[in-house]
């Protein structure tokens, strides 16, 4: 399939230069008809008015040389399911309402074409140029050194998709999201950090010794530690305990990207059960024992036969990967790991990681049904596109959900997507889907008839207030003051029941869709708070979030007009938290020191209890972002609380930076992280710099008012140069010397020192400052003069001349 040669045979007419057939009549037949349908129920469309729209059969035969031939080879692929080969065309025509994106169609004017040399140049195609990579289908871990093409390289390909250039407004698309990719060793060290944390707290040592514990964890979950004997370190009720707190993590990455958090949690998690549980016996138990509650707490007997299906559905799990991760991943996915994004894009990309991860853990049997592969589980309720920072406000309307019929149809449509995450064919999953649609139906209807009520309770409210005065003009005034705060309950419950709206709308298994709100209650069925918060909030300037801001101000306590979004993220962070839950960010260090990270450092100082502090600098972290920074805190408050602090120092590789933090680190108490300014220093440090404040001058004080950015010219790479350019321009004329000065940006000032990078600012004051001989001049005239002042300067600034 993958061969040009063989693809000529089997495709009528193939031209790599002008044909587009490769995509429609070999990949979508393999994405849509094979990998996303039942081999048993794989035939040709009839291309009827409504088989047209069954995205599960084949297409295209008239463009096919050999029908049975490219038959036989898709019969060899196994039904993968999982959502992954989902068509994202509608069922709907478009003219009802549907839309068209992958095109798989039986109608001439509804197909998409992608040229063939997109896939067979021999310079720049796709096929070819893969040829010439290693490929791995299990993802590296950190201390491997092979170099191979892994999925984490979809990381990498997600982040230069959002980095494509939009010619109609110059700017990238990762520009606007604030988009980047975290190194593999960043991630792994957070996620680590994170879950040692975690577990540490919820299974605490007999012998009260925490910090042993932490090590004891960091051991466990070490690739590079030899750890058969993880049962001579821990007691056998000690791992029945982090088995059973493994289980019940909830974890989330509210930003995920491509999925590279997430992913590096079910790494680490698999790698412990592993370990402490190498035959999966403690693990089937504990899914066995949580598939028995969920049945119970229904009452329905219904239920109770679902849960005996789902019992056998675990045990055929384990018989059949008794030895695998498959399992442990499985129901890690299923119960522990969630993540939001904004982008569908993304969601799509975190998707197929774990898609990759499952599917490595299944050894095909060419004699048993389906080649003995297990269909993948539809992730579209774990990871969701949605704008995070946007919680409901349900206030007045809260009610509403608590009504006993609400609550019913709410259960059921939980229910009915707990079934969709295990679905192992296609009619089931739509079947599902129906029942949801149905039942969303009645939660509106039910919705409306629970807003009726409320209005009529509330004027029977104000008429019984009334009644009771005997004197008609009292009632008469007492009505008005009633009427009024009838408006206002009435206007905030109105936005109320607006969001309410929201959840009976919401469809998680639109792939096109991103909701413009998220909570993870109705979305995610977790109404408690989540054990860890982890990622990499987008980096977007405030100056691109204009029209978000008003919404942002009434809703968080950190909000500052001149705020970055990153720092929205980490209050969200801590309220999707439970009490002592962990936090864990890499985002840019700006809000340590500015003006606008004022009251986010004073929400930390009273929400968290910060553990570590890693500031970067201005390492090579991400390459667009300056001065990254991590922070480890759970949700608790810090009473005389030390954490572990690291001044990044260039030298060492990033990918040593756990070790150097190990090495270099120093604990500073956290009472030194003031709302004024955070400084990252040990206690002898912080007091000289006291000393020197106290002795000397602060910069700031020099001038009037505040700081509040540097030098700004307008177009720096016109008047900001390099020696070799300043030298050049003073050879050419001497007058030039009077304007060149040496300029330091924020990058050359490092701590306790400054290295000059031999950049000089062609210095020139405004013209309203009246300076110049040219001041008061006509524009003409002004510049005439200035070339006649200034001449290698003038020439200079001649192929800038558009952009000036």
């Amino acid at each position: 399939l993958f061969n040009e040669t063989h693809v000529r045979d089997l495709l009528k007419d193939y031209d790599r230069d002008s044909g587009d057939s490769y995509y429609r009549a070999v990949l979508q037949n393999l994405f849509f008809g094979t990998l996303n349908t039942e081999i048993e129920k794989r035939q040709f469309s009839k291309k009827g008015s409504s088989g047209h729209r069954n995205f599960s059969r084949y297409r295209y035969e008239d463009q096919m040389r050999d029908p049975d031939t490219l038959l036989a080879l898709f019969a060899q692929t196994p039904f993968i399911n999982g959502g992954l080969f989902d068509c994202l065309d509608s069922f709907k025509a478009p003219r009802d309402g549907g839309y068209r994106i992958d095109c798989f169609s039986d109608k001439d004017y509804e197909k998409l074409s992608i040229p063939n040399r997109l896939f067979f140049d021999d310079s720049r195609g796709l096929i070819p140029l893969l040829t010439h990579y290693k490929f791995t289908v299990e993802e590296n871990t950190p201390i491997e050194q092979e170099v191979a093409l892994d999925p984490e390289l979809l990381g990498k390909v997600f982040e230069n998709l959002l980095a494509a250039y939009n010619p109609e407004t110059g700017a990238t698309v990762r520009k606007q999201t604030g988009s980047y990719y975290t190194p593999r060793a960043i991630v792994d060290y957070m996620v680590e950090e994170a879950l040692v944390a975690t577990l540490a707290g919820q299974v605490p040592p007999t012998d009260g010794d925490t910090e042993l514990r932490k090590e004891e964890l960091r051991y466990l979950f070490d690739y590079a530690q030899v750890c058969d004997d993880a049962s001579e370190w821990f007691s056998d009720d000690e791992t029945d305990g982090i088995v059973r707190a493994i289980s019940e993590l909830k974890i989330l990455d509210p930003a995920v990207g491509s999925g590279a958090f997430p992913m590096g949690v079910l790494h680490k998690l698999t790698l412990a059960l592993r370990r402490l549980d190498p035959d999966n016996s403690r693990w089937e138990q504990l899914q066995q024992d949580r598939a028995g509650k969920r049945a119970q707490a229904a009452f329905k007997i219904s239920n109770q036969q679902e849960r005996d299906v789902e019992l056998a559905e675990i045990s055929d799990t384990f018989e059949r990967y008794r030895d695998s991760d498959f399992g442990r991943k499985l129901y890690l996915i299923r119960s522990s790991i969630f993540g939001v994004d904004i982008q569908p894009v993304a969601c799509q990309i975190a998707k197929l990681r774990f898609f990759i991860s499952l599917a490595i853990e299944q050894e095909p049997d060419g004699a048993a049904d389906n080649f003995g592969i297990k269909p993948l589980p539809n992730l579209e309720t774990r990871f969701v596109a949605a704008n995070t920072l946007i919680a409901l406000q349900l206030s007045e309307a809260l009610p509403l959900l608590q009504d006993d019929t609400v609550q019913q149809l709410l259960e059921e449509i939980e229910g009915i997507r707990g079934k969709h995450f295990l679905a192992n064919n296609r009619q089931q999953k739509l079947d599902l889907e129906d029942q949801e649609d149905e039942c969303r139906g009645r939660l509106k209807e039910e919705l409306e008839i629970q807003r009726t009520k409320w209005m009529k309770n509330r004027k029977q409210e104000i008429k019984h207030k009334v009644d009771q005065l005997p004197n008609p003009e009292h009632r008469e005034q007492l009505r008005e003051v009633e009427q009024k705060k009838y408006e206002g309950r009435k206007k905030e419950f109105d936005s109320g029941f607006k969001d309410a709206h929201k959840i009976a709308s919401w469809k998680p298994y639109d792939q096109n869709a991103s909701a413009d709100w998220f909570d993870s209650e109705w979305m995610f069925g977790i109404n408690d708070g989540f054990d860890i918060v982890i990622g990499n909030p987008p980096y977007v300037r405030q100056e691109k979030i204009k029209e978000l801001k008003p919404t942002l101000k009434d809703r968080y306590d950190c909000y500052t007009g001149t705020a970055d979004l990153y720092v929205y993220f980490y209050e969200r962070g801590f309220q999707m938290l439970r009490n002592n839950g962990v936090l864990t960010y890499i985002s840019s260090n700006k809000y340590f020191r500015s003006a606008y990270g004022k009251k986010l450092r004073d929400f930390l100082a009273r929400h968290a209890t910060v553990s570590q502090l890693i500031d970067f600098g201005d390492a090579p972290v991400f390459t667009s972002i300056a001065y990254p920074s991590i922070i480890t805190a759970s949700k608790a408050h810090a009473q005389g609380n030390h954490l572990r602090a690291l001044n990044w120092e260039p030298g060492p590789s990033i990918d040593e930076f756990g070790t150097v933090f190990q090495m270099k680190g120093f604990t500073m108490p956290q009472n030194a992280l003031t709302a004024d300014g955070w400084r990252l220093a040990s206690p002898t440090v912080l007091n000289l710099l006291e000393k020197l404040r106290n002795a000397g001058k602060p910069l700031d004080e020099y001038v009037e008012g505040r700081f509040y950015s540097g030098i700004k010219t307008g177009l720096n790479k016109a008047f900001v140069v390099d020696r070799t350019t300043r030298d050049r321009l003073i050879a050419e004329h001497p007058s030039s010397s009077e304007v060149l000065k040496p300029f330091l940006r924020g990058q050359d000032v490092k701590r306790w020192q400054v290295n000059f990078a031999e950049q000089y600012l062609i210095k020139i004051e405004s013209s309203e400052n009246r300076v110049h001989p040219w001041s008061s001049q006509s524009l003409g005239e002004a510049e005439e003069i200035f070339a006649n002042t200034y001449p290698a300067i003038h020439a200079h600034f001649e192929p800038f001349r558009a952009q000036l």
